[in-house]
């Protein structure tokens, strides 16, 4: 594995909170676009928001801080997050639902 192979990771991260009907999906898309990661997000059934994505390590990083506070309006209770290996399986990243 080279360098650049090592600093690609995946994240999937669950943000809980007021965190529906605040626009975090369409600025959560914005920010990850802005750092050049890939993947998606989406609302859950619980009131939750769901987010698979993936790309450099430190972009990765850059965007969970931007989800532990999310856009105005938004209040983040809880950010949990796995990191996983990365798999390049994503060219950009968008608002989606239901099972992916």
């Amino acid at each position: 594995m080279n360098d650049a192979q090592r600093q690609h990771a995946r994240a999937w991260l669950r943000i809980s909170g007021r965190v529906q009907g605040v626009g975090f999906r369409y600025s959560a898309m914005d920010e990850a676009r802005r750092l050049g990661v890939t993947g998606w997000v989406r609302n859950t059934h619980d009131g939750a928001v769901e987010m698979v994505a993936e790309g450099d390590h430190a972009q990765l990083q850059r965007l969970i801080t931007w989800c532990h506070g999310g856009p105005p309006g938004a209040l983040v209770t809880n950010v949990e997050e796995r990191w996983l290996d990365h798999r390049g399986e994503f060219t950009d990243f968008r608002i989606t639902r239901g099972e992916n």
